[in-house]
């Protein structure tokens, strides 16, 4: 009963792998698209005076773009974490699994 048991819960540990991969990847996209934006917030604001309402705006902006950036960091720090606790029950379910295969396949004489 327990290799049908281990295999099931391998297959499902393998789909949160690969979907905390997935979300790992997408805020790493993210997050590159944020810091562009950022460097073209800082390319644009070298023209204005600092004192200037659209310098004063561009630097909210920044703000906003640093708060963002922190934010997926977390993000991904928490999946990262999920995905480590992921890959130490896969592994111990592969090796139960592993352990339960050669079992019913040795032969005693």
């Amino acid at each position: 009963m327990g290799l049908v048991t281990d295999s099931m819960r391998l297959t499902q540990l393998q789909g949160q792998r690969s979907d905390l991969n997935f979300k790992i990847s997408e805020i790493v996209a993210t997050k590159s698209n944020l810091i562009n934006a950022g460097d073209d917030l800082t390319r644009v604001g070298t023209d204005y005076d600092p004192d200037s309402p659209v310098m004063k705006m561009l630097e909210q902006r920044r703000a906003k773009v640093k708060l963002m950036e922190e934010k997926l960091d977390k993000q991904m720090q928490k999946y990262q974490i999920q995905l480590q606790m992921v890959e130490a029950e896969y592994q111990a379910c592969k090796g139960r699994l592993n352990s339960e295969i050669s079992q019913e396949m040795s032969y005693s004489l």
